[in-house]
């Protein structure tokens, strides 16, 4: 063992007070350069990362563009957890100087509490700090995907799936500056998230990561997302990392990590959007994707992490790759012949940090070999840890390296419970409502509840919930489920009997008034949650059959990560997908049931009504095949949600009739309630083109948004559509045409009318 435990007892941070280095146990400066110039908080963040730079040794610097997994410095230091490891600590930041520390997929501290983070990242930081040469900090990354979901006793919130059909970017930036509060107190300061995958798949293990399958709502709630991870008013900073740039999220087979095969302009039109509105939300972070596009992997590309990432978007901040990726390209890929050319492929395509989790020393060597062999610049080395280092500054980990640990458990643990309660509600979609049987009145007296998800929080939070493949065996992570919301919510003379057993819920339900049967399926993540045939499992299908034959009211609600192919279960009175909804779902579905709440959730995704349809989406390009399923044909299309209320949204009304490609377009559409109920409404704008040079879809969104209106009011919304909206890629089938907003036609529909109003582009 080393002797450094004793500095991390005594060593409290390092601090610039007039213009000398302090802090209690901190290494002095050197004796010619007693104030350097890049621990002087009010010079500019350039100067300070040349002047670091200047000093740093080549091992010190391949060390920053390193990331390792917490489980290298605990317990045994190989996968083992537990208390950290004084002489793995130092091999990993000391000898190896890596620059930053991840927990992926979970890896807690020794206990699990929001203090016990706390305590593990500052212990970290402060080694790191004190035993190194130059003092550097590290950045510590973790998944925070819904909410601090690691964390034992944080609120979880509903997963991006859901959150996208709020259509509520407003929220979406209020869930995530919860996020980044909760993130912060522990002593966290890198979220890998948002997700801004285009979620068309239902095979996909990461389905429901994604917010939509629509490029311009997908992008309109990871900007919103990057927003509020970054909203640094808590005091302390998080960055954000868009991720998986680009193009992971459909394989060609639809299983995780299988090579995508795109066209030209598929990539540009499609896949791309969403990533270029994030980016532009001033993300400090870009995730690599994972898997190879066109035959390349993308941790290798310089096309994509480069001339597109940098040269189009101007993306100044970081590029990590993720686990294991850049190991990747020699092990999996092939396209290198050992570990330092898998390195200089990655780096010269643009990646600034590998996600190498494992082993530090073999890192560092290899990269080293790799400058050495020539096979990386000096410069391209200088350029990435001065990215590096600009996020370190820009986070002010130079300044605040440690967290109060006591203020942690207080900050955490339940926090904006109201909120995450808000979002389960507004992302729920009610798709069935046959005879207004929801919400349940006063003649409702007795409800038999039932199904495999009724009282099961596990698979209501989904994965990457304190462990990466879902809760881990025998936790207990908290939160109300659907059977306890409605208990507790159920009104005066409402009983709830709750069934485990399929065939004592159909005896109870011959002398009740309704059954809700909670259906759906159980977490996962990944490549294991895989789903080749998505639908609801044929035992989950006969007892909503059985039920049904009753001949009494069944409503069933899916608790799933993504639409499943529901067979006879889709035809019951009444439908609610919660997703997975978190903490509060079992209040937010008892608030919509027992009519609390008024549903506002549209889907953001087409739900297919049969296996084989996938992958199903609503911006299908028009074809020749006359068959019934060959066209665009779900069971619940895009944008497709029930209210208790009678909504009525009106023509689109542009400012113009005639317009130039550039610029923007505003468009008045008016909106009323002409029911009983106040509620939100989703005012979703489409285009479409009659007549163009390339396959368009029917329609495809160029604008949203949500308002709120009493019983029997009316307003008139106005959306700006940026003319851009309307480009797509021209040319052959090489798409060599580039983007263009064609000259034509063009016809704006508002909601569900599939008649519009008509405007040209001149």
């Amino acid at each position: 063992m080393r002797p450094a435990r004793r500095h991390l007892a005594t060593f409290t941070g390092f601090a610039l007070l007039g213009g000398v280095l302090t802090g209690v146990g901190a290494a002095p400066a050197p004796a010619a350069d007693r104030t350097p110039l890049y621990l002087d908080a009010k010079a500019p963040i350039a100067d300070r990362v040349a002047d670091l730079l200047h000093r740093m040794t080549l091992r010190e610097k391949v060390g920053q563009m390193d990331q390792e997994a917490l489980v290298t410095v605990q317990g045994t230091c190989n996968w083992s957890g537990g208390a950290l490891n004084d002489a793995c600590l130092h091999s990993v930041l000391v000898d190896n100087a890596a620059g930053s520390i991840l927990s992926g997929g979970g890896m807690p501290p020794a206990v699990n509490t929001a203090k016990d983070w706390a305590d593990m990242t500052n212990a970290i930081q402060r080694y790191a700090i004190t035993n190194s040469r130059l003092h550097i900090p590290i950045l510590y990354g973790i998944d925070a995907v819904h909410g601090h979901n690691n964390v034992l006793g944080a609120t979880m919130f509903p997963q991006q799936i859901g959150m996208g059909s709020t259509w509520d970017p407003a929220l979406e930036t209020s869930v995530e500056q919860s996020t980044q509060r909760a993130v912060a107190a522990t002593g966290i300061n890198w979220a890998f998230g948002p997700v801004t995958e285009i979620a068309r798949d239902q095979r996909w293990g990461r389905y429901y990561e994604a917010f939509s399958e629509d490029p311009l709502l997908t992008g309109t709630m990871a900007a919103s997302a990057v927003k509020g991870l970054q909203d640094g008013s808590s005091g302390s900073k998080v960055a954000a990392s868009v991720k998986h740039f680009a193009g992971y999220s459909q394989p060609l087979n639809g299983h995780d990590r299988v090579p995508a095969d795109y066209s030209p302009r598929y990539l540009q039109d499609t896949i791309l959007p969403a990533y270029k509105q994030a980016i532009g939300a001033g993300a400090l972070s870009v995730m690599a994707d994972s898997g190879a596009v066109n035959g390349v992997p993308v941790t290798s590309s310089h096309y994509l992490l480069t001339d597109v990432l940098r040269g189009k978007y101007h993306f100044d901040g970081v590029v990590v790759s993720d686990w294991s990726d850049v190991r990747n390209l020699q092990t999996a890929y092939h396209i290198a012949a050992d570990y330092p050319e898998a390195i200089a492929k990655a780096v010269n395509a643009g990646v600034d940090m590998a996600m190498e989790p494992t082993n530090a020393t073999d890192f560092t060597n290899s990269a080293l070999a790799a400058v050495q062999r020539g096979l990386i610049s000096h410069q391209r080395i200088d350029q990435a840890v001065s990215r590096i280092l600009t996020m370190k500054f820009r986070l002010g980990l130079f300044e605040h390296p440690y967290v109060d640990s006591s203020k942690a458990d207080g900050i955490v643990n339940g926090a904006d419970l109201p909120l995450a309660r808000q979002a389960a509600t507004e992302s729920s979609v009610l798709l069935r409502n046959q005879n207004n049987v929801l919400p349940f009145g006063s003649g409702v007296h007795k409800i038999v509840v039932t199904g495999a998800n009724a009282d099961n929080i596990d698979n209501q939070m989904g994965g990457w919930t304190i462990g990466w493949q879902g809760v881990p065996s025998g936790t207990n992570v908290g939160g109300t489920t659907v059977l306890a919301g409605l208990r507790e919510e159920a009104p005066a003379g409402t009983s709830i009997d709750y069934q485990a057993d399929s065939g004592a819920a159909v005896s109870d339900l011959k002398g009740a008034d309704a059954a809700v049967v909670v259906v759906g399926d159980t977490p996962g993540a990944e490549g294991p949650n895989d789903h080749p045939d998505p639908e609801l499992a044929p035992d989950q299908q006969a007892e909503v059959a059985a039920l049904q034959a009753t001949g009494k009211p069944v409503v069933v609600v899916v608790v799933a990560d993504r639409p499943l192919v529901l067979g006879s279960a889709a035809n019951t009175a009444g439908l609610l997908m919660a997703w997975l909804p978190g903490t509060e779902g079992g209040h937010a579905v008892a608030d919509i049931l027992y009519g609390k709440a008024n549903p506002s959730g549209r889907l953001s995704v087409s739900w297919p009504k049969a296996i084989g349809n996938e992958p199903e989406f609503y911006t299908q390009l028009p074809g020749t095949n006359g068959g019934t399923d060959s066209g665009y044909s779900p069971l619940f299309a895009f944008g497709a949600g029930l209210s208790y209320t009678a909504w009525q949204i009106g023509a689109p009304t542009p400012d113009r009739t005639s317009v130039g490609t550039h610029g923007s377009l505003t468009v008045s559409v008016p909106v009323a309630n002409n029911g009983s109920m106040a509620g939100d409404e989703v005012v979703p704008l489409y285009v479409s083109q009659p007549v163009s040079q390339v396959l368009t879809p029917a329609k495809w969104l160029v604008g949203f948004t949500r308002v709120h209106l009493d019983a029997g009011a009316h307003t008139t919304v106005r959306i700006t559509v940026p003319l851009s909206l309307l480009a797509h890629t021209e040319g052959d089938v090489n798409g060599d045409g580039g983007q263009v907003v064609e000259p034509g036609g063009y016809t704006l529909l508002a909601g569900d009318a599939t008649t519009g109003t008509s405007f040209t582009v001149n």
